[in-house]
Formats: C-alpha cells, sequence, structure tokens
C-alpha cells in the first residue's frame, strides 16, 4: 500500500509501497519496502517488536551484499553482520534492520565483482575501487534517513563499526545515543579486508594481528551489555534488582557429584564468560552451602570489570571465619533471619562482614522478596545468583527470577540435581523459558530465557 511521500532534498523522495509479515529463523519482523524516486531501486526495513515513537530502538543500517549475504562469502564480513544483527534485533524485544540497494560500497555487483579479480592480484578494497575509477565509499544515507523519520523513531542505537555512516546519519538529523560494535569472525580469507576497513577507511575494528581471531561469541556479548539497561527498567518498575539465575550442569542435570561435593565440569572459555557476566551485574549472591562447599571468591579475575558486591544466604550465622569472602577486599554482605545468635554477628562483623537481619520466609529460610527489597534500597539494581541447589530453588519457588542463564556441558555425572518438586513447587509449576537463545562457548553451551510462569 503507498504512504505519504517523504521529502528530504528536491533530488529525493521515497514511497512507503508494501507491508508484510516476515517469520524468521531469529524471529517475526514486519517488512517495508520503499522505492526512492532516484534511481528506482527497492529498500526495505525489516521491524521487529513496536518501535513507532520510542526512543533509543536498536537499528542496523545495513547495504545490499549479495555474495556475503546470500552466498555467505568468505571475503567480507556482511553476511555475519546481517544475521548477527537480526539476532541481536530479537535478543532487545525491538528494533530496526534497514537494508539498502548500495551493493559494493555502491558501484554494484559487476564492479565488486571485477574489484574482487584485482584484490587477487593484490590491491586493497581501497585500492581497486580507486583502479576502477571509483570513489573508496560511494554510499549514502539520505534514504536510511526518510526511512528511519517514516518509521518514527525519536532516537536509535546504531550497529556498526562505521564512524562515516555514524557522521552522515547524524548530518541528516539522526539522534544516534550510542554505537554498538558488530564484531566480526576473522579469518585468512577476510582479514586483509577487515584491515583495511580498519586502516583505510578508520573503520573501528581491533585487528592486533594479521591472522588475529575472536573467540568471545558477539551475541553474548551484546546481551551482557543489555543488562545494565534491563536492570535500570526493572528497578524503575518493580523497586528491586534485576535477577539473573545462572548455573553450570551435566548433561543429565547434575550441578554436584553430591551434596557438599562440587563439580568443576565447564570448559575455561565457560569460566571466562561467567567472569564476564559477574562483571556485568552489582552484586552475586550465593548460600552458605555454597560457602561451605567451594570457599569461593565471586570475583571476575579472568575478565577486566569490577568484582560485584557479594551477598551470602545463612540464615544461621554458620559463615567460617577462614572464608576467602572474608579476604577479598570487597565488605561481605551476609543475609540472615531474625533469629540467628548475636554473637555470631559480632564475630563476623570484627572480621569487616555487613549482616543484614530479615524476616523469614513462608517456607523458612530468609524472605527473599524482603532481601530484594532491602538491596534496591541500598542501590543494587543487578543481582547474579550462583546457586547452590537450594537457593536456585528458593528463588524460582518465590518467582523472583527475570532470566536464566545455564551452561551445559557434554559429560554425564548421575550426580545432585538442580531442582526437585515439591509441596512448594509441585510438578507443573515450573516455569517454561521464552525468547531463548542458544551459544557456543567452547566445548559448552549456553542457553539464556526468560522464565514464563504458568499460572497459579
Amino acid at each position: 500500500m503507498k504512504k505519504d511521500i517523504l521529502v528530504a532534498a528536491p533530488s529525493l523522495t521515497v514511497i512507503r509501497r508494501v507491508i508484510a509479515r516476515i517469520p524468521t529463523e531469529w524471529g517475526e519482523f514486519q517488512m517495508f519496502l520503499y522505492e526512492d524516486d532516484r534511481e528506482r531501486k527497492e529498500h526495505l526495513a525489516l521491524v521487529h517488536g513496536e518501535v513507532t515513537g520510542q526512543e533509543e530502538i536498536l537499528v542496523r543500517v545495513h547495504s545490499e551484499c549479495f555474495t556475503g549475504d546470500v552466498l555467505g562469502s568468505r571475503r567480507c564480513d556482511c553476511g555475519e553482520q546481517l544475521t548477527l544483527a537480526m539476532r541481536m534485533i530479537v535478543e532487545a524485544g525491538a528494533g530496526v534492520l534497514l537494508y539498502l540497494r548500495q551493493e559494493g560500497r555502491g558501484i554494484g555487483l559487476q564492479k565488486k565483482l571485477q574489484a574482487y579479480n584485482l584484490q587477487d592480484q593484490g590491491l586493497d578494497t581501497v585500492d581497486a575501487n580507486l583502479a576502477l575509477g571509483h570513489l573508496a565509499d560511494e554510499r549514502d544515507y539520505d534514504i536510511a534517513a526518510l526511512i528511519l523519520r517514516d518509521l518514527g523513531l525519536r532516537t536509535i542505537r546504531l550497529l556498526t563499526n562505521n564512524p562515516h555512516k555514524i557522521e552522515c546519519l547524524e548530518n541528516l538529523g539522526v539522534e544516534i545515543t550510542e554505537r554498538l560494535p558488530l564484531i566480526p569472525r576473522v579469518t585468512s580469507e577476510n582479514c586483509g579486508y577487515l584491515r583495511a576497513k580498519a586502516e583505510r577507511l578508520n573503520h573501528l575494528l581491533a585487528l592486533d594481528q594479521p591472522s588475529c581471531s575472536f573467540s568471545d561469541d558477539q551475541v553474548l556479548l551484546f546481551k551482557l551489555g543489555e543488562i545494565a539497561s534491563a536492570s535500570l527498567a526493572c528497578s524503575q518498575k518493580q523497586h528491586r534488582p534485576l535477577v539473573t539465575l545462572t548455573y553450570a550442569q551435566s548433561l543429565d542435570g547434575s550441578i554436584a557429584a553430591r551434596p557438599g561435593h562440587p563439580l568443576h565440569i565447564s570448559c575455561p572459555g565457560s569460566q571466562t564468560f561467567t567472569h564476564s557476566l559477574r562483571a556485568a551485574h552489582d552484586a552475586i549472591l550465593v548460600g552458605i552451602g555454597t560457602v561451605l562447599a567451594d570457599n569461593p571468591r565471586l570475583n571476575v579475575r579472568l575478565v577486566p570489570g569490577k568484582n560485584p558486591q557479594p551477598i551470602v544466604l545463612d540464615s544461621r550465622l554458620r559463615f567460617p571465619s577462614y572464608a576467602n569472602l572474608l579476604k577479598n577486599g570487597n565488605p561481605l554482605w551476609i543475609a540472615t533471619t531474625l533469629s540467628a545468635e548475636a554473637s555470631r554477628q559480632e564475630r563476623l562483623e570484627k572480621q569487616g562482614a555487613r549482616i543484614f537481619r530479615l524476616p523469614e520466609g513462608s517456607c523458612g529460610g530468609i524472605d527473599l522478596t524482603a532481601l530484594l527489597s532491602k538491596l534496591g534500597e541500598m542501590g543494587i539494581i543487578s543481582l547474579m545468583v550462583e546457586g547452590g541447589a537450594q537457593v536456585i530453588t528458593s528463588f524460582i519457588t518465590s518467582r523472583l527470577v527475570d532470566q536464566v542463564i545455564v551452561t551445559v556441558a557434554p559429560v554425564l555425572v548421575g550426580g545432585l540435581r538442580v531442582l526437585d518438586s515439591s509441596p512448594q513447587m509441585p510438578l507443573g509449576n515450573f516455569p517454561r523459558l521464552t525468547q531463548v537463545s542458544f551459544h557456543q562457548v567452547g566445548e559448552d553451551l549456553v542457553l539464556w530465557g526468560t522464565p514464563d510462569w504458568p499460572s497459579l
């Protein structure tokens, strides 16, 4: 269907022609088809979720690349960027991917293939374009700005590595509040191309070595970056921290060999990811059972970043004086009940711990709703719950979990499972995860999802 013509300058108009629903591997989009009157090309906008009138919507402005987008060519990173952007937009809950018909940085498919032949003779991607009588980059973003205006976006967060794209869009009146990178997988086929983009076109790529490679999963990095904004929204809406429940298990669901005996099954990559996850949260919480079994440090020593505030649930103040958490530098917080022995509190406070006395929950232990309310008052807006089994079960029973991240290692153990049905949480009352994404980290599989609680 035709919509009002949008005018940016006397030389350009864009018409919205039709909208259709497009279900994809990553989620459902509405596809808007636009036509410009300058070259009579058809441009696309893939819209996921509600974006009209919204602030800080995630946007990718992607120029057509038949070889990369359709054929999966390894000479460039275009197809990977397209796929990654679609996944990120769905993960964010709303966003727009613009697909502009600007093949080969604006020189067209035929000339791009000729440029490939010149690159095979030793020219880089910039010099190949120049040798054919073209500029290094002949794209413009007038059409993108018009489409974004038509879609009603107020401010955007732009997925790009290209500072020139940011400058062009801002000059056209697009307000960009944040740039989010699209980190490429560097291979022997595309390393020279990416290096030319970084060194000749000033793209924001960290390419330290000619054979460099990136082991971090791009979507996980993006999702880690999203925790801060999700936490702020949760804090403002529910007046408590965002709760991320995370644990590692074997294929058969074991999190320990047996009670009190830790099970170290995660690969090195998963351990590094766990530390990155810790660094993305204000605080990290475990139960006293985990402290007695593992004597953890709960820090981020494997990655750069700030150590989260350690919190231990300890209803009877059994916390041992030798524990590593008393030596970390961060003052330890211990949540206990009103009936815990005062003498034990005095001993722990002398060692630098801070004790919070809270009411008991309906099923015994500490009232988790009261705990989260207290943490919210103290400025904690994101909380990572790392275990063990009793603590995990308590948070799920209380329906106080906002996202679940489970690392599955490819081993069979036959040990202690993380959850069991009980009178407080009978079979059928456990949540199903929605908005699920799967990520390979080394040998392990990381599952990330949002709980959908069944009706009571």
